[in-house]
């Protein structure tokens, strides 16, 4: 499942399968069973061996799974992010300093009169 430049030409049932290779590999790589897994993330054992399998669960289950695998990373493509126009942009560029300034007002106490 390294190479998944080819995704959009997959199936929907070669991605959930895809899906489910990744979830054993990760599992696996943690020293898990299905059983340790399964009863941390509050699913049943079948349900984690259905998703295993690639076959259809629900996407809650997906999470909750994920989280037990430390796996929630794989989401952070899902993040919305609004575009910043370029006139907005500008804006936040005149706010932003320029220079540094020093304060002309002696500070009482560091200002001593010899």
């Amino acid at each position: 499942m390294n190479d998944l430049s080819h995704i959009s030409s997959l199936s929907d049932a070669a991605i959930i399968r895809a899906i489910g290779e990744f979830i054993k590999a990760k599992r696996i790589d943690s020293n898990l069973t299905q059983d340790e897994v399964a009863e941390q993330a509050a699913v049943s054992r079948s349900t984690l061996s259905l998703m295993e399998r690639g076959e259809n669960t629900a996407l809650i289950n997906l999470l909750k799974v994920l989280r037990v695998l430390d796996a929630l990373y794989v989401l952070n493509l899902f993040t919305v992010t609004e575009p910043i126009s370029p006139l907005q942009l500008a804006k936040e560029d005149e706010k932003k300093r320029k220079r540094a300034s020093r304060n002309n007002k002696p500070n009482d106490k560091a200002y001593t009169e010899w």
